[in-house]
C-alpha cells in the first residue's frame, strides 16, 4: 500500500497580492488593531484574576473567553504582519497546518464557551437556590477544560486527516491557512471523503451546541417574563452574552460560507469576510462585557482614576 506523503513543503499565500501597494498603511492598521485586541482582553483578564470578588463562574468563563480571543488572534496577526513586510508570502507545510489548527480550534472553542456561559445563566436565573451547588468551582473547572480540550481534540482530528492527503498545489488564495482550503488542494478528491465525513460530524456537534444555547435561553426568557428581578438580572448579565453570541454566529456563518462557496467573490471581499471573526469578536466581546457588567466597569474605571491621581 502506497503511503500518501505531500510533496508540498511550502505554501504561497496569495491573499495579499492585490493590496501590496498599500502595505505600509495596512501594516500600521493591522498592528494597531492587534495591539488594541491584546490591550482590551488583557485588561479584562487581569481585572478578573486580581479581583477576588470576580472569582465567580460567570467571570471565570468570561476570562476564558478573552483568553481564547488572544489564542486565536495570536495564530493570525504576527504572521500577517510579517507578510505585510515581506516581498514573498510563504509559510511552511507544518506551519500552515498549525495555523489551520489554531483557527479551527479557536472558532470551535468560542462556541463551546458560549454554550457553557448559556448554561451558567440558565442555572443562575432558573435555579438560583441551587446555583452554587451546581456551578461549584470543581464543576466550573471541568466545564472550562471541556470548552478547551474538546474543540482542540476535534480540530486536531480534522487536521491530522488533512495531513495524510497528497497535495498538488502549493498556492492558497487566502490571507492565512484554513483546513478546508488545504483539503481542496488534494490531488485525488476521492481521498477527501473521510475529511468530509468528519467535517460534517463536527458541524453536527456544534449545531447541537447552538441548539443547547437556544434551549437554555427559552427557559431563561420564560422565567424572566413574570419576574421583575429576573428581568433586571437578564438585562445585566444575559444581554452581553447574547451580543457575543450574535457577533460570533454572524461572523462565523459568513466565514463558513466564504470558505465553502465564496470562490466567485472578489479577493478583497473574501479577505474581509475571512478575518471578520478575528477582528470583530476579540474587540467587541471585552468591550461589551466591560461596559455592561457593572462590577468590571467600576473596577476598570477605578483603576484608571487611581492612576490619574
Amino acid at each position: 500500500m502506497m503511503q500518501n506523503v505531500s510533496h508540498v513543503r511550502l505554501f504561497f499565500l496569495s491573499g495579499l497580492n492585490e493590496t501590496m501597494d498599500y502595505r505600509v498603511a495596512l501594516f500600521s492598521l493591522t498592528l494597531l488593531c492587534y495591539c488594541f485586541i491584546v490591550l482590551v482582553n488583557v485588561i479584562l483578564i487581569v481585572t478578573i484574576i486580581f479581583d477576588k470578588n470576580m472569582h465567580e463562574p460567570m467571570y471565570i468563563l468570561l476570562c476564558t473567553f478573552c483568553m481564547n480571543g488572544l489564542y486565536g488572534t495570536t495564530g493570525f496577526y504576527p504572521k500577517i504582519l510579517w507578510n505585510l513586510l515581506s516581498p514573498v508570502h510563504v509559510i511552511s507545510y507544518s506551519g500552515c497546518l498549525v495555523q489551520a489548527l489554531v483557527m479551527y480550534s479557536f472558532a470551535c472553542c468560542d462556541l463551546s464557551i458560549l454554550s457553557v456561559m448559556a448554561h451558567d445563566r440558565y442555572v443562575a436565573i432558573c435555579r438560583p437556590l441551587e446555583y452554587h451547588s451546581i456551578m461549584s468551582k470543581q464543576r466550573v473547572l471541568l466545564l472550562v477544560c471541556f470548552s478547551w480540550l474538546t474543540p482542540f481534540c476535534i480540530s486536531a482530528i480534522n487536521i491530522i486527516l488533512t495531513s495524510r492527503l497528497e497535495l498538488c498545489s502549493p498556492y492558497i488564495d487566502r490571507l492565512f491557512c484554513m483546513n478546508w482550503v488545504i483539503v481542496k488542494l488534494a490531488c485525488f478528491p476521492a481521498e477527501t471523503i473521510v475529511n468530509n465525513i468528519v467535517s460534517f460530524i463536527t458541524i453536527i456537534i456544534y449545531l447541537f451546541h447552538g441548539l443547547f444555547i437556544v434551549w437554555s435561553y427559552v427557559y431563561v426568557l420564560k422565567t424572566c417574563v413574570n419576574s421583575l428581578e429576573n428581568r433586571a438580572k437578564f438585562m445585566q448579565t444575559c444581554v452581553p452574552h447574547l451580543a457575543s453570541l450574535l457577533i460570533f454566529l454572524v461572523t462565523a456563518l459568513f466565514g463558513v460560507f466564504n470558505t465553502r462557496f465564496g470562490s466567485n467573490l472578489p479577493p478583497t471581499i473574501q479577505n474581509v469576510i475571512a478575518i471578520e471573526l478575528l477582528i470583530i469578536s476579540p474587540i467587541m466581546n471585552p468591550l461589551v462585557y466591560g461596559f455592561k457588567l457593572t462590577l468590571i466597569r467600576n473596577r476598570i474605571l477605578g483603576a484608571i482614576t487611581f492612576q490619574m491621581k
